[in-house]
């Protein structure tokens, strides 16, 4: 079994973050989740399995707390009118999801009680924000 076999098998994970969402959501197939890591997270070497290594990119803001509020805050903050945001799991499993910015920041609990650690990708800002369970988040540019 390849990797692109394993891709979107467990979807119930994000099925309150679906029904929360509505059709403002979409479910990314493989090649699109692909293509959305390597223009986000696949511009940033790692530091373990999960997290990001940060060094050299530019951080707008690193915080400890890993709340739905500050992921609220944070999206608001970061993203630009009408941008684009998709959520990337640790786990490929899961499948991806793009939606609306606002309706991410405003569905933030959906968001972070699909998995221990996630990426948000805010396509139009260029902007990337970790989350790693029990560490806070880390917000910044992606790296060209």
């Amino acid at each position: 079994m390849n990797v692109g076999d394993a891709y979107g098998t467990h979807p119930g994970a994000i099925a309150a973050l679906l029904e929360a969402a509505g059709e403002a959501a979409m479910v990314l197939s493989f090649q699109e989740d692909r293509t959305f890591a390597a223009l986000s997270v696949g511009r940033f070497g790692t530091v373990g399995s999960t997290r990001l290594d940060w060094a050299g990119a530019e951080v707008i803001e690193r915080c400890e707390l890993f709340d739905a509020d500050e992921l609220r805050r944070l999206v608001a903050s970061c993203a630009e009118a009408d941008d684009l945001a998709v959520v990337l799991w640790s786990n490929l499993a899961v499948p991806s999801v793009a939606l609306p910015a606002a309706l991410a920041a405003a569905r933030a609990e959906a968001v972070l009680e699909c998995s221990p650690e996630c990426w948000i990708y805010l396509v139009d800002s260029g902007v990337l924000i970790e989350f790693q369970d029990g560490e806070g988040f880390t917000a910044g540019k992606v790296p060209h």
